[in-house]
C-alpha cells in the first residue's frame, strides 16, 4: 500500500489485537475492504506499488554522493538516499532524503527515508525513537515549505510488514488529511492491520525493554 515518488521520474506508493466481547461488523470488514483498496491502486505482496520502481532503476543516475554506511545497493531507496537516482530530493541531509510520492494519496504526499538500510518499522528498537522523531520533523518541515502549514490535518504513518514490496523503512506523510479520498483513506487507515501512525509507533517503541 506504500506509494512513493521518484520526483519527475516516478513515485512509488511505496502503499492487529485481540477479540474481547462483541465484535462491530465493521471491524470484521475492515482487512477485507483494505485488501480490496490496495489491489486498486496496484499494490503487491507487501502493500507497495511495483510499477515504478522499474523506471526508477533504468533512470539515469543522478549527481552522486558518498554511500551511507550500511547502504544496499539492490535497494531502490538506498540509491535514492544517496543520490544514485535522478528524483526531485526535496530534503537531502547526511542522514535522511524525503521525495513525493508517485501515486499522492492527498495534494501533499511525501516519503521520508533514511539513508541507512532499516528493513521497515517492525525492525525498529527503542534507540531509534530518535530517529522516527527526525523523520516526522523532516516531513512537517517539508510541508510548511510548500505551503501546508496545519500541521493539524497530516497523516503520518508507516505500512507495517507485510503490507510493504520495499524492503526499507519510509515515513508516509499525507495532508491535508481531510483531502484524502476513499481509496486512500482505506490504504492509510489509522493503527489498522496494515498502517501504524507515528504516534502509535513511538508509543510501541517507549515500551520495549531497554537492551
Amino acid at each position: 500500500m506504500d506509494r512513493c515518488s521518484l520526483g519527475s521520474i516516478g513515485r512509488c506508493g511505496w502503499t492487529s489485537s485481540g477479540l474481547h466481547g462483541s465484535v462491530r461488523i465493521g471491524d470484521l470488514w475492515a482487512p477485507l475492504i483494505g485488501a480490496v483498496a490496495m489491489a486498486a491502486v496496484g499494490v503487491g505482496d507487501d502493500g507497495d506499488t511495483v510499477g515504478p520502481v522499474a523506471a526508477a532503476e533504468g533512470s539515469e543516475a543522478g549527481a552522486s554522493g558518498a554511500a551511507y554506511p550500511e547502504f544496499d545497493k539492490k535497494c531502490i531507496f538506498c540509491r535514492i538516499g544517496n543520490r544514485e537516482e535522478s528524483v526531485d530530493l526535496l530534503h537531502w541531509d547526511d542522514q535522511f532524503a524525503c521525495f513525493r510520492d508517485i501515486r499522492p494519496g492527498a495534494p501533499h504526499h511525501y516519503l521520508v527515508v533514511p539513508r541507512k538500510h532499516i528493513a521497515n518499522c517492525k525492525s525498529l528498537k527503542k534507540e531509534h525513537i530518535s530517529v522516527v522523531q527526525k523523520m516526522v520533523n523532516i516531513g512537517k518541515s517539508v510541508l510548511q515549505q510548500n505551503g501546508m502549514n496545519d500541521l493539524a490535518d497530516v497523516r503520518l504513518g508507516f505500512h507495517l510488514p507485510p503490507f510493504c514490496t520495499i524492503t526499507h523503512l519510509h515515513l508516509h506523510v499525507l495532508a491535508p488529511a481531510s483531502q484524502m479520498g476513499f481509496i486512500s483513506r482505506m490504504v492509510y487507515r489509522v493503527n489498522s492491520y496494515w498502517f501504524i501512525t507515528v504516534d502509535k509507533l513511538i508509543e510501541n517503541l517507549k515500551s520495549l525493554p531497554d537492551e
